[in-house]
């Protein structure tokens, strides 16, 4: 850790130097809440969000806040070791090439519904699932699509000389309904309430969880975060489909599936609370998760220590320095492609559009990795071979 805060009504710990303004403004906010826990987290690749810092974790008693998981339910990483130790680049561009055939990108879904059996049964999740039930005929076509933004699919070559397989993505439409529904009737609830002294501007209204709107998030919540974890399973079963076909391999490791946008019912401190990560990973003693780089830098799969200052958290990748539109303002296209270029990765940046997602964009993951190594420790390093975005 590198510098704790003790301003505000419980203290903020930070796994970082320095953090924007409006950012460590949010932070602030966290630590004042009537239903925060103990202290708020910080984490190495923190960075200003929607109401709450993504690289945030904040700890609630009796509530929870939807802004506090966002609007990515269960979005995370999903990698797989195979049994390969290298592959040439023609071999990689045919993998590229097979892969935009099945996985539709960005906005693109499936052009028929997928077979029942890969969708998370909402039956196990409650018997009152209104969002999740008006969007889940749309979200058999999107299960096994990747979206856009900072969504990816990466080959990759460990420093266990073995070809690793990447996938990040959520819980693309159904999860954004999910999220925005609640949000909303947290905000309704406040006002008729009048008890919410939480001002709006915050952006963090919350759902007591002794109501049954609280219950019900809960419940949407969490199909939301299998859903999440079934779309990158049918994205990773294609890519290993790929690679069998293209090079014969055919051992696969058992996955690593890791969420980041979530709320959980965790004891820390001696005390069950709900723990939202927002843009944050578990990282329980001995447990493995997945810190990925920007496009064009390491990823890393890592153990966590347990630490409990972070409440046995840490980072989620490497952070954003320049928002979306600043980074298609200020980065030079050439400039960004010429860095992925002199490494030689198959990589996703054409256009101007494409730069808000350019390895100018995002922080030093080498300088993240270091910020917390009382939280984690490297188990593979991955270099990126070919990247594959929304």
């Amino acid at each position: 850790m590198k510098r704790t805060i003790t301003t505000e009504k419980i203290p903020i710990m930070l796994w970082l130097d320095t953090l924007e303004e409006e950012a460590l403004q949010q932070a602030r906010r966290l630590a004042n809440l009537p239903c925060a826990f103990h202290h708020i987290a910080i984490m190495a690749d923190a960075h200003v969000g929607y109401g709450m810092p993504i690289g945030g974790v904040l700890a609630t008693i009796g509530a929870v806040i939807p802004n506090g998981v966002g609007v990515d339910i269960g979005c995370g990483m999903r990698a797989v070791r195979t049994g390969l130790t290298a592959l040439e680049v023609p071999v990689l561009k045919k993998m590229l090439t097979a892969l935009r055939a099945a996985v539709p990108l960005g906005f693109k879904h499936h052009k028929k519904s997928r077979p029942l059996e890969v969708m998370p049964d909402p039956t196990e999740f409650g018997q009152d699932l209104p969002v999740v039930t008006g969007e889940f005929e749309n979200a058999r076509r999107q299960i096994g699509t990747l979206g856009g933004g900072n969504h990816f699919i990466e080959i990759q070559q460990g420093n266990d000389q073995r070809i690793w397989l990447m996938v990040h993505s959520g819980s693309r439409n159904i999860g954004y309904r999910v999220a925005g529904h609640y949000n909303e009737l947290a905000v309704r609830l406040a006002k008729q309430t009048g008890k919410d002294a939480i001002p709006r501007e915050w952006q963090l209204a919350t759902l007591p969880l002794d109501t049954e709107v609280g219950q019900r998030y809960l419940r949407e919540m969490e199909y939301c975060v299998a859903f999440a974890s079934a779309n990158r399973s049918e994205m990773m079963a294609a890519l290993q489909e790929i690679v069998t076909d293209l090079t014969g391999c055919d051992q696969f490791d058992d996955p690593i599936d890791v969420a980041h946008n979530y709320a959980a019912l965790e004891t820390h401190f001696f005390k069950e609370v709900w723990v939202h990560r927002k843009g944050a990973t578990r990282a329980f003693a001995g447990e493995y998760g997945i810190i990925p780089g920007c496009q064009g830098s390491r990823s890393y799969i890592v153990k966590g220590l347990g630490n409990p200052l972070s409440f046995m958290s840490c980072s989620h990748g490497a952070g954003r320095v320049l928002g979306r539109k600043q980074a298609q303002r200020v980065l030079n296209l050439e400039e960004e492609r010429e860095k992925l270029d002199k490494k030689r990765i198959l990589h996703s940046l054409r256009h101007r559009r494409d730069l808000e997602e350019a390895p100018g964009a995002y922080k030093n993951i080498d300088e993240v990795i270091a910020d917390q190594q009382d939280l984690i420790e490297i188990a593979v390093e991955l270099q990126p071979l070919a990247v594959l975005k929304g």
